[in-house]
């Protein structure tokens, strides 16, 4: 891994370089994009992204965990937690970029 991330400002300043977009704009088009994304998962809906990969909310049921300092169980609770699945364009773009 590189250590490199992506951030809003940088994925701001791609679409400036890739649309043309003045920076403020760009900037509202990214957070649109980012709150729609958020709402709809928070709502427990899928989101596909075509070429990209889906993304969706799981349930995790309640178990019992083990404090590795200690060894003593420990409940762990229900929650849930996002979910992200890659498409086949995604994982073959990222394997072409490893050789």
């Amino acid at each position: 891994m590189s250590g490199n991330t992506m951030t809003r400002a940088q994925l701001t300043e791609a679409v400036v370089q890739e649309i043309g977009l003045s920076r403020n704009e760009s900037a509202s088009l990214v957070e649109s994009v980012l709150n729609e994304i958020s709402t709809t998962l928070a709502k427990g809906e899928m989101v596909k992204i075509s070429s990209f990969g889906s993304f969706w909310v799981r349930q995790k049921g309640e178990r019992i965990g083990r404090n590795p300092k200690t060894g003593e169980e420990v409940p762990i609770l229900p929650r849930k937690v996002l979910v992200f699945r890659p498409s086949h364009v995604l994982k073959n773009k990222i394997n072409a970029g490893s050789k």
